[in-house]
């Protein structure tokens, strides 16, 4: 075999770049994921179990959007009889009413930089428009 010198080498460097991150995930230690603040009644007064929320609250804005600005359907959602009108304002922000202790704790830990306050305002801002006005 030609070059048995630089291939051997060569290929055992290359399985150690390519599985680096698999060794470096296995070693280190990430932070804890933070646990944001729940507004009284927890997950029970929420329009969908937390498992669900954690995983896809971005896809159920999403559709909530289209629904309501696209397709004009505004809908009203009844979870345990509690009723809900779709929109981030009008539904998520009347419980979670802190956007730094619930939205922002998750979305720093992650890195996320959601374009939702692009156009909604957060509870604290809606106050403080109020009094100016």
């Amino acid at each position: 075999m030609y070059n048995k010198g630089t291939i051997i080498p060569g290929l055992a460097i290359f399985v150690l770049v390519v599985t680096f991150p698999l060794w470096y995930n296995a070693f280190s230690t990430a932070s804890p994921a933070p646990k944001p603040e729940l507004p009284p009644g927890g997950e029970k007064n929420c329009v969908a179990p937390e498992s669900v929320m954690r995983a896809s609250h971005m896809q159920l804005l999403n559709e909530w959007r289209d629904a309501v600005l696209r397709d004009n359907k505004r809908d009203i959602i009844t979870v345990d009889g509690k009723q809900y009108r779709k929109g981030l304002q009008l539904a998520c922000m009347q419980c979670h009413t802190s956007k730094e202790k619930f939205c922002d704790s998750c979305h720093e830990y992650t890195s996320v930089k959601p374009y939702c306050w692009d156009c909604h305002l957060t509870p604290a801002d809606v106050v403080s428009k109020k009094e100016t006005h």
